[in-house]
């Protein structure tokens, strides 16, 4: 009841002094920043709880079966959810660019290879001082200033080779290497993503972290609301997004979405359910506390080892 009374008492005083200290760092030109670095720490806010016993009882001896295409750097190299659950995936890394691919050797399995809608060959545009930035598709100069890149650094984005690419689909890949059900696909491929996800066959991972091009710095992109309808297509649903670098809009002009298998219907309810397990180990890894909750209890499933936890994202 005291607890109560002080969270109630520091609240009135935020609401107080917060548009006052709003117009302060307006002042001091840090307003955004001020912001986006609160964002992040929201973002991210979940990354504090360790949910490693109960991932480690729901999987046992089991992997995730992960695929990362565009694997720069290897697999999770970003930190996108915290490093110290990386031990529960088995991890398959595609990089079509030989020398980064060359990085890599180190991990179980790096493909040195591309992938798209068909076995096909195609022109990598390899930019040699951005290697990261690499693309099936041509850098569009016209586009950089909504990226707020400085034209001093347009250098950093020339494109310094090209290559011919051997291409397959995801659905051929997975089944050379016998992976019946794959649970984790993250594709990072600079406008590459709808082309690939049209490979993907009968397969359906139960989480997807896909890069989405709302202002492309790549010319012929696909529109990214054509790849959003294409997974609605497949059955899977927008849970979170996360901006990507500088942009000049009020919108990422590139950001990271996640999608789970549409939890609305009897497709993919079937399917949650079925992977029940894994599932709950991937959403408890991408911090996704509020609705892994709100899921298991719509499908009468036991949440008594998650209610402990509280979703720091919404605190």
């Amino acid at each position: 009841m005291f607890k109560t009374k002080i969270l109630k008492f520091f609240r009135s005083l935020i609401k107080i002094f917060l548009p006052l200290f709003h117009k302060i760092l307006i002042k001091l030109k840090i307003n955004r920043r001020v912001i986006n670095f609160l964002k992040d720490k929201a973002y991210f806010g979940n990354a504090d709880h360790d949910f490693r016993q109960i991932i480690e009882e729901n999987l046992k001896t089991e992997k995730i079966i992960a695929l990362d295409v565009g694997a720069q750097g290897g697999f999770n190299s970003d930190n996108f959810f915290p490093s110290k659950y990386n031990l529960y995936f088995d991890s398959i890394l595609i990089e079509p660019n030989i020398n980064e691919a060359n990085k890599l050797k180190k991990n179980k399995y790096i493909l040195n290879k591309g992938l798209w809608s068909n076995k096909e060959t195609k022109e990598l545009f390899i930019l040699g001082n951005r290697p990261g930035s690499s693309s099936m598709f041509m850098p569009n100069k016209k586009n950089f200033d909504l990226h707020n890149i400085k034209k001093k650094d347009y250098k950093n984005f020339e494109v310094t080779d090209q290559k011919k690419i051997d291409c397959d689909t995801l659905n051929n890949l997975l089944y050379e290497l016998k992976i019946e059900n794959l649970d984790y696909l993250k594709i990072d491929t600079q406008g590459a993503e709808l082309e690939i996800m049209k490979g993907l066959g009968n397969y359906r991972p139960l989480l997807l972290r896909i890069e989405a091009h709302v202002f492309s710095m790549y010319k012929n992109v696909p529109s990214w609301h054509k790849l959003l309808n294409y997974l609605y297509e497949l059955n899977y649903v927008v849970i979170d997004w996360k901006g990507i670098g500088s942009h000049s809009s009020r919108i990422p002009a590139e950001m990271d979405m996640i999608l789970i298998p549409n939890f609305n219907n009897d497709e993919g309810k079937k399917l949650i359910l079925k992977y029940k397990e894994k599932f709950k180990s991937l959403m408890l890894i991408f911090g996704q506390l509020n609705l892994l909750k709100l899921i298991f209890t719509r499908f009468n499933l036991v949440t008594i080892d998650i209610d402990k936890f509280e979703d720091n994202y919404f605190n």
